[in-house]
């Protein structure tokens, strides 16, 4: 690595280190044990978002201290300071849900005003639970100076009389459970060995989803999304992120020349490829959004409908993260899109090489089944779908990674709660009927507020042995756990006046993933006179955080974002 001075009259960190008149602003970082060299170094933010809330997080401090060797080593002066996480396993089910998305625009907004406030001149972000990943990338392409992200590792699975289980496991045995095919005494067995250690679900639920598109964006290093939290080898990756951002402020490579309209599309390839959760398609338009790039659901569904599904993940599929780590990682996936066409090869990535260049001495692994040669797949298409029609006009999403063609397509008659907790109710009842299609509303962005994820209704009709007997078509979102015909993001959301807010009991409606549509068998003439007796509702949120998150959000169609991004912008951070 370089350890050549770096002149810092470019650099946002000069403003507080250097010249006579910073005087005062350098006492505080004597008073903290630094050198005068030090402080003529970069100063590089390591930002994690530790915490005791959740596995996915508590090993996050330790792998921090790894980075800040690393760039220590390559001649910087690492900042640790952490920030938020709302852990959505355990928000999962309750109000807690409704702080879930927003955490994401929190993460995002105070990683960017520690940087601001202390002018660093680069970011390494570590991150662990399904918002924080979106919400530390976010930052980087917002703030735009030479930055790496690190995920902190999937968990390992846990073994349950004899077989591999993961949380998923959990939340379905809780429908078994409610049913009777379940003992109260395996329940609590169950719960005890799903979750052996530190890391987030070890399926490709939405983090190991959104750590894949770390790699596939570039914004991380290669293979290390892949390594689960315990693995000791998460600390040279870490440390190796130390030295390479530093590398990265010589030779000037920022977010915004990583994160492109190409390289957007390589991460959505690699979510249908890998059975991925429908969060990426609200967090990818969201991550283009800060650099100003246009490119919403439909987008990131165009991308879905032609790319193969090849990745055999939970919860449609065998396998976990551990597993493709061990045979290959996410570079034997991406090598195979890649020899067949299906990624750009010429976007530019943190090692400071193309994709192509970082793929080119990755072989294929011929003794594993977890990865199938991209002209080879699953299926040919479709771990995820993008649908439309005139129940959804802006759009919605569907996993359908795993499930039979011929349950590709479901019509039914509408069963409508205004709420998650009146279907979990009904469902818990067993007050449905086979055939019928639940409606979930006013759970979007701005209704909800905060667009919660709906896996304890899922899982619990899975428990039941109801899963690919009924559908779900929710204006809020799907755990990445998610599985059988559930549609989210429905839009516009119900709480704007949209389709969904003007369903009855009986309608009939029509899912198809294979054509990508989803309707109501309704005329624009009956919707038109039930919008005119529609009347908007206020929510159950009249101040606090996600009040105020309620009264900026956008559509589900843009990412959900509270600003304007990077078209809105009059200057850049990392420019100043």
């Amino acid at each position: 690595m370089s350890h050549n001075v770096i002149d810092k009259s470019k650099l946002p960190s000069r403003h507080v280190t250097e010249g006579p008149q910073r005087a005062p602003h350098r006492s505080y970082y004597y008073a903290m044990g630094l050198t005068r060299a030090q402080m003529s170094q970069p100063f590089v933010g390591v930002a994690s978002c530790w915490n005791e809330a959740a596995p996915c997080n508590i090993s996050l401090m330790r792998q921090a201290q790894a980075v800040k060797k690393g760039v220590a080593a390559g001649g910087g002066t690492p900042r640790e300071f952490c920030t938020i996480s709302v852990t959505d396993g355990i928000a999962m089910g309750h109000q807690g849900m409704k702080a879930s998305l927003v955490s994401r625009e929190v993460i995002a907004d105070s990683v960017e005003l520690t940087m601001r406030g202390h002018c660093y001149d680069a970011l390494v972000g570590l991150a662990g639970c399904d918002k924080s990943l979106p919400g530390m990338m976010m930052a980087m392409v917002r703030l735009n100076v030479p930055s790496i992200f690190i995920y902190g590792g999937s968990i390992l699975p846990g073994t349950f009389k004899g077989r591999p289980v993961t949380v998923q496991d959990v939340f379905e045995a809780v429908g078994k459970h409610s049913v009777g095919d379940m003992s109260d005494e395996d329940l609590e067995e169950l719960e005890q060995k799903a979750c052996p250690s530190a890391g987030a679900c070890g399926a490709q639920f939405t983090a190991n989803t959104m750590a894949t598109i770390s790699e596939a964006i570039g914004l991380a290093l290669p293979y290390s999304a892949g390594a689960p939290a315990p693995y000791e080898v998460r600390d040279q990756f870490c440390m190796t992120a130390g030295e390479m951002v530093v590398e990265l402020i010589h030779k000037q490579i920022r977010p915004r020349d990583i994160v492109t309209l190409k390289s957007l599309e390589n991460a959505a390839t690699v979510v249908a490829a890998s059975g991925g959760s429908t969060n990426a398609a609200l967090h990818l338009p969201a991550i283009a959004h800060e650099a100003g790039i246009e490119f919403t659901l439909f987008d990131v569904a165009e991308i879905f409908k032609k790319t193969p599904y090849i990745a055999d993940l939970k919860p449609g599929g065998r396998y976990v993260a551990k597993d493709m780590f061990e045979v290959g990682g996410i570079p034997l996936l991406m090598k195979t899109l890649l020899d067949h066409g299906y990624l750009h090869g010429d976007c530019m990535t943190v090692t400071g090489r193309t994709i192509a260049e970082n793929l080119a001495s990755v072989k294929w692994n011929p003794d594993q089944d977890v990865v199938r040669p991209a002209n080879d797949p699953i299926t040919p298409t479709g771990g995820v779908v993008g649908l439309r029609g005139n129940l959804a006009p802006d759009g919605a999403i569907v996993k359908v990674a795993g499930m039979p063609v011929d349950q590709q397509k479901f019509s039914g008659p509408a069963r409508c709660f205004d709420n998650e907790e009146d279907c979990f109710e009904a469902v818990k009842q067993r007050h449905y009927k086979e055939g019928d299609v639940l409606v979930i509303r006013y759970e979007g962005p701005k209704g909800g507020p905060g667009m919660r994820e709906m896996l304890a209704t899922t899982a619990a009709l899975y428990g039941q042995g109801m899963g690919d007997k009924v559908a779900l078509i929710t204006d809020g979102r799907f755990s990445g756990a998610t599985r059988g015909f559930c549609v989210g993001h429905v839009g516009p959301e119900a709480a704007v006046g949209g389709p969904i807010a003007l369903l009855k009991d009986g309608d009939i409606i029509s899912l198809d993933a294979i054509a990508g549509t989803l309707t109501v068998d309704l005329s624009d003439a009956e919707l038109a006179e039930r919008h005119k007796q529609w009347a908007s509702r206020e929510t159950d949120y009249g101040s606090g955080a996600i009040w105020k998150y309620a009264q900026t959000v956008g559509s589900a169609l843009d990412g959900a974002v509270t600003h304007p991004g990077g078209k809105g912008e009059k200057h850049c951070y990392a420019d100043i």
